[in-house]
């Protein structure tokens, strides 16, 4: 069956290290959400797909625990090579299914391979410890030890590279992997696993199926082989999952929703804060985790921040990604599209002021104009629901507790931006912000050496730095007397 784009392939699943079609031969459609036609089909795992999949990553596991880190290492570093060689093809792909300009693309292929390199290495330090004994003739070890077969859940935003997370994190801390990708961008994960494949990672280790999500986690989650599930997606599916994953005694990593604010204060310079954070607002048409979202504006600057917000939505150019120039494209589907275009109705409804976008842009494709709402009240949906969207949420204050508490208003916790000159209103965030993650004066926080994550209703443990490995491992205490 031909996909509908010539440089789309049709996509299957992966046991084993082959790719092979589901046993029903079932597939589903994959669509273009710039164009809304069809660019190919993708495989759908039946319970027999799933159950070879398990049983192909337990037989993975058995040879992979005990291939040495340096091995490990070599390969995995190997894999991070080919998709930076593959890279154009892949972001071709990456735009095609998910929408976002190919200089986002191509940006996180370059991520997704850092972290590859950047777990690679770690796995070589995973380092256990000896505890001094109290007893003479006593040795006390602390040995790291892979968990076993991984369950990993990425999401459609950012398909590669947060497929790259997991499995990497997985792959250097022993383990082997089923992973399943968001069923709207199956293609760019396949790639990603064909790098691992030609670099050598042996049968069984890392194994793709795509198809219905609630089947599938439902599965692979009760499945007495899998020891560990990793999740990225909404706060609500993730409750879930984690419920299912305690029910049967999985260890879990959650990084769910986030709704992050942005404080800005009277000292900060207005041009820079606002340019830095339009930007990061509006890239991937604002369909990330930590999306700077409420803006929380002194008030003897807000009217300039709005304006300055304003234009920079104004000017942005929207387009297929495909296309040069472009700098957002569409959101990821038609339920994305209706959702925020009804977030943006209430506010204004409730008395928000529109200062720029608010439509939909064009008739054809999902997309939707760069969007500022100014003197949004609290009550708006959008100010308490995660928008996923190019919408920017303005609201003026006047002291830093004000900014503080709305800050920490809602159940999410996940990443937090402020802007300040002052070493004391610093200090200030640092200890009493409840986020993951907090940024202040930048906006650079997913890099493969930091911890990754949240609190509250955003989730629990971290998708990078150090702290992802631990998540991947045992602990074993070995004591050892002299007879």
């Amino acid at each position: 069956m031909a996909g509908g784009d010539q440089d789309y392939p049709d996509v299957k699943l992966l046991i084993g290290n082959e790719w092979i079609d589901a046993v029903a031969s079932k597939t589903y459609v994959v669509v273009n959400p710039a164009t809304e036609k069809e660019l190919g089909h993708a495989a759908m795992a039946s319970e027999a797909d799933l159950e070879a999949a398990v049983a192909s990553a337990v037989s993975g596991f058995e040879h992979w625990r005990d291939v040495s880190p340096y091995d490990r290492s070599a390969i995995m570093r190997r894999a991070a090579n080919l998709l930076r060689e593959r890279a154009t093809g892949i972001a071709r792909l990456l735009t095609l299914e998910q929408g976002k300009p190919v200089g986002e693309a191509m940006a996180e292929i370059g991520v997704a391979a850092d972290t590859i390199d950047w777990f690679a290495e770690e796995g070589r330090r995973a380092y256990g410890r000896v505890v001094p004994s109290r007893a003479v003739g006593t040795q006390q070890l602390v040995l790291k030890e892979p968990i076993g077969p991984v369950a990993a859940f990425t999401p459609w935003n950012f398909p590669l590279n947060q497929a790259a997370r997991k499995i990497a994190a997985a792959l250097a801390a022993g383990c082997s992997v089923v992973a399943k990708p968001a069923e709207e961008t199956p293609a760019c994960v396949a790639e990603l696993a064909k790098a691992f494949c030609d670099a050598g990672l042996p049968a069984g280790v890392l194994n793709l199926v795509f198809g219905v999500p609630s089947e599938i986690s439902s599965y692979l989650i009760s499945h007495p082989a899998i020891r560990k599930i990793s999740f990225t997606g909404s706060t609500a599916v993730g409750k879930k999952l984690s419920a299912l994953a305690g029910e049967h005694m999985k260890r879990s990593t959650m990084e769910l929703g986030g709704h992050a604010p942005v404080l800005v204060f009277a000292d900060a310079d207005v041009a820079t804060a606002a340019a830095a954070m339009a930007q990061a607002k509006f890239r991937n048409a604002g369909q990330i985790c930590i999306s700077p979202t409420r803006f929380v504006v002194h008030r003897s600057i807000s009217e300039q921040f709005a304006d300055l917000f304003a234009e920079a939505a104004r000017t942005m150019r929207l387009g297929d990604g495909l296309v040069p120039g472009t700098e957002m494209g569409p959101l990821a589907s038609e339920r994305r599209l209706q959702a925020v275009g009804a977030l943006v109705s209430d506010a204004v409804e409730q008395g928000a002021v529109l200062r720029a976008g608010g439509r939909r842009h064009g008739n054809i494709g999902y997309f939707y104009e760069p969007t500022v709402l100014s003197d949004v009240p609290t009550t708006a949906k959008a100010m308490n629901e995660e928008p996923f969207g190019p919408v920017a949420l303005i609201r003026s204050f006047d002291s830093v507790d004000e900014a503080i508490a709305e800050a920490n208003r809602l159940s999410y916790g996940l990443a937090a931006f402020a802007y300040t000159q002052s070493n004391n209103i610093v200090l200030d965030l640092s200890n009493r912000i409840q986020a993951g993650m907090v940024s202040i004066n930048g906006n650079l926080l997913a890099l493969p050496e930091l911890p990754f994550g949240g609190v509250k209703d955003s989730g629990y443990g971290s998708e990078g730095g150090s702290e992802a490995m631990e998540a991947y491992m045992n602990t074993k205490l070995v004591k050892v007397s002299r007879l």
